[in-house]
């Protein structure tokens, strides 16, 4: 093989350089460009301008976005070409038509402003003389694959194969056919920086062998598409192509990927035998869908939620009563009897693993600790915690999901819940069961049976999910203000027990041991910054919050850190106490100044007690008599419950006048009004009756009720006192007057029990039976009665209790 080398031509050192962005031009290869930068029309004129020949150097840049690319982004290694011919467009371009001559280098930047200008290197190419037979086979080859590939139809110029003929230098007909081949921008720089020409070659050779491979696939599949696929289903007939294609050239396919892994976690799940079933019938579906379909999206997200269930993941019980309780002890003050329910329940585990979790509801007033209860329990009990609240919920599918059928379905709040926990026996705290509504979607209250029932919820179905998961390792806590809302068939399945506010003495205790430390914590601030005095804290009690829980007191210990860590952020130095003069400096003036003038008895006011959804109540009724002819007049927005009560209580008093020595024709001759004060308060029930009663007698026996005395309980027309209930809410709101003593009926004697013994010291609690024991009591001089009169009326009393034995028993 002899070489001879290129003849040289007239080519300037230093020549204007135009970075191209799209093309890769080869020696010998005739190409229009267009022509827009600023920069490349300079380089175009400088070009036209600066010989004959109208010499320019063309280089592809690295990255074709790049508007204006600096030294490092273009090739070194590019074309030396002539400008056959230019023309100015009227849009600012110019389109140029080039020819390549030369390859060169760019041996460095002679200037960068107002365009590049660079000096070129040319590389010489050595030319073969003496043709090998495997030099000859390779050209040969190259050409026959030419002819196949635009045989299988690879758009090419027609007139290539024609000039084809007449090139038998390895060399250049590598160019040529590199540069109609259509390839992509780093294949073609990478030909063109292939200085030996039998390698360039056999580099052309192996293209064109992969496309014929290529296209010859391409024919396949599309034989085989055609005869799957209509005319009508053209889009996944493409994206068949595409797959096929990837799978030859060893790309990974996404969708085979997907379904060994959505196969992978399901054997990772644990699930039981139907639902693992389920699960891969529903991935089998999902390999034979298109994977863009709508259907395909909503059976994965179907399989996606049975892998992230917690079937068979559970966390282990804490065990240990001791560390549960004192774990309970830090969280809680007071609250015995919850308390005591958790650590029966742990007992109850620790011999008998298998036990069913129990379903507690928590009834009680705001404030007083029922959803952070279910965070202590589960701390103590080493569980995951989950809260949902049911309050506004009016949808059935809320609790048991949507069925697959509908768009954008989902499971219910249980499922949810479970899988936010990721575990099968958690603490879950359904929060505000007493509100959950009621519409035409359905009764959420009735889907909750079956959750909250531990016979039942072993299988408990969602609607979404539409398979058995099992409920009886869950601790379902409920949480409610009020006990009459929950629908009885609903409150017959739970364990109900009811939380009562806090007296003083506790509320004091809890903010010196939990709220004060949260408060300092929060505003950060320390025990060197603020102190607060018990007696600061209980006016705070007292006089600016009246209520059974904490929230409000937890408020205003706030709003004192929050003036003071002002100061402090605003320069004062030392410790700030907090005393009971200085609290209307932080606070304002106190809210709660008494309700009503009871520092002496009067006549005709007595003090009763009521119970609310927010806890218990002192509550003053007053009566008053004027002219008349024995009417009765009730104002103050009374319930027709209590209007009853009053109506009774007249009745009651006018039947008693011989025995209270009354005068028989008062009646006759005055006209009574008993108003209740906060008129703008709807109240309603039947334990007023005592207060109802003891007002009247005042009134007609011109004796005071004592202002030490609240009194509760409900009466008959035989002047029985029957039993009451909220009665802990009562006693805490006579506590927060100061009242020493509560009048109680004698039936209630037995829920003294839950009334703590601290309070019992602070409370005088007189039993009744009758109203004969409220007045002795109740009044500030026990009234005089004529015994014989009285003797008649028990015995009258008793006669007709005889004869209506039925009567007697209701």
């Amino acid at each position: 093989m002899d070489d001879h080398v290129e003849q040289d031509l007239n080519i300037p050192r230093v020549l204007p350089l135009l970075p191209v962005r799209d093309v890769v031009v080869f020696p010998y290869m005739i190409i229009p460009l267009f022509v827009g930068r600023e920069s490349s029309i300079l380089s175009v004129n400088e070009a036209m301008q600066a010989s004959e020949d109208r010499w320019i150097f063309l280089a592809a840049q690295r990255d074709h976005k790049a508007e204006e690319p600096g030294p490092q982004e273009i090739h070194e290694i590019g074309t030396i070409a002539n400008i056959m011919k230019m023309k100015k467009i009227p849009d600012g371009r110019v389109k140029i038509l080039i020819q390549g001559m030369r390859k060169g280098r760019i041996v460095r930047y002679a200037s960068t402003e107002p365009y590049y200008s660079v000096e070129v290197e040319e590389l010489h190419e050595s030319m073969i003389s003496d043709m090998t037979l495997e030099v000859e086979a390779m050209i040969r080859s190259v050409k026959e694959n030419l002819e196949q590939i635009i045989s299988l139809g690879k758009v090419l110029s027609p007139e290539i194969l024609m000039f084809l003929e007449e090139v038998h230098e390895p060399g250049r007909l590598a160019d040529m056919v590199a540069s109609n081949m259509g390839l992509k921008m780093e294949e073609s720089q990478q030909i063109l920086e292939i200085f030996d020409p039998i390698q360039r070659l056999q580099r052309i050779n192996d293209l064109l062998a992969k496309e014929i491979e290529l296209l010859q696939m391409q024919a396949r599949i599309q034989s085989q598409a055609k005869e799957e696929m209509g005319r009508t289903q053209r889009e996944y007939f493409l994206k068949e192509q595409l797959r096929a294609i990837q799978s030859e050239l060893g790309d990974l396919d996404p969708k085979a990927e997907e379904i060994e892994d959505l196969r992978k976690r399901i054997a990772e799940a644990r699930m039981p035998k139907d639902a693992e079933a389920e699960a891969l019938k529903q991935v089998k579906r999902l390999d034979q869908m298109h994977p863009d379909s709508s259907e395909a999206n909503m059976t994965r997200t179907y399989v996606d939620w049975l892998c992230e269930l917690p079937w068979s993941q559970a966390t282990e019980d804490v065990i240990d009563i001791q560390q549960a309780k004192r774990v309970l002890d830090e969280d809680h003050y007071d609250l015995e009897r919850i308390k005591e329910r958790i650590l029966e329940f742990l007992g109850v585990r620790k011999l008998k693993a298998d036990t069913k979790g129990p379903i507690i509801c928590f009834v009680g007033p705001p404030g007083v600790g029922k959803t952070s209860l279910g965070k202590s329990i589960a701390r103590a009990m080493g569980r995951k915690f989950v809260r949902i609240s049911l309050g506004g919920v009016k949808d059935e599918a809320e609790i048991r999901g949507h069925r697959r059928t509908y768009v954008g379905a989902m499971p219910g709040k249980i499922i949810q819940g479970l899988k936010q926990a990721g575990s099968n026996n958690p603490v879950f705290m359904l929060d505000e069961v007493d509100k959950i509504g009621l519409d035409f979607r359905g009764d959420p209250s009735s889907a909750l049976l079956e959750v909250l029932d531990p016979e039942q919820n072993s299988s408990f179905r969602d609607h979404y999910i539409n398979l058995d998961f099992d409920l009886r390792n869950v601790m379902f806590i409920a949480t409610a203000n009020l006990i009459d809302p929950i629908p009885p068939a609903l409150k017959d399945r739970m364990e109900i027990i009811r939380l009562s506010g806090y007296s003083e003495e506790e509320k004091l205790q809890i903010a010196f041991d939990f709220l004060i430390p949260k408060q300092l914590e929060e505003n950060g601030l320390t025990k060197d910054n603020i102190y607060f005095s018990k007696g600061s804290v209980r006016h705070i009690i007292s006089a600016y919050t009246r209520e059974p829980g904490l929230r409000n007191l937890e408020r205003q210990i706030a709003k004192c850190c929050r003036k003071i860590a002002r100061q402090i952020a605003e320069g004062k130095k030392g410790k700030t106490n907090v005393t009971e003069t200085r609290l209307t400096k932080y606070l304002g003036p106190p809210w709660h100044q008494g309700d009503l003038d009871s520092k002496e008895p009067r006549i005709g006011v007595a003090t009763g007690l009521a119970w609310t959804q927010v806890g218990g109540e002192v509550m003053y009724i007053e009566a008053t008599k004027y002219k008349g002819k024995g009417n009765l007049t009730l104002t103050g927005q009374l319930g027709d419950v209590m209007k009853e009560s009053a109506h009774a209580a007249f009745s009651y008093a006018r039947s008693r006048t011989t025995v209270y020595e009354i005068e028989e024709d008062i009646f006759s001759a005055i006209d009574i009004h008993i108003h209740v004060p906060a008129g703008a308060t709807p109240k309603d029930g039947p334990s007023a009756g005592v207060t109802l009663a003891t007002a009247l007698f005042s009134l007609l026996l011109d004796i005071p009720v004592r202002n030490d005395v609240a009194m509760t309980g409900e009466i008959t027309l035989s002047g029985q006192i029957l039993p009451i209930g909220g009665l802990k809410e009562k006693v805490l709101a006579a506590l927060r007057l100061g009242l020493t003593k509560v009048i109680i009926p004698e039936k209630n004697r037995f829920d003294l029990i839950d009334i703590p013994r601290h309070i019992q010291r602070r409370i005088d609690f007189i039993l009744v039976k009758g109203i004969d024991d409220v007045l002795d009591n109740a009044l500030v001089t026990p009234p005089t009665r004529n015994p014989e009169k009285k003797r008649q009326s028990q015995l009258q009393t008793h006669k007709t209790k005889a004869l209506s034995p039925r009567a007697a028993m209701q």
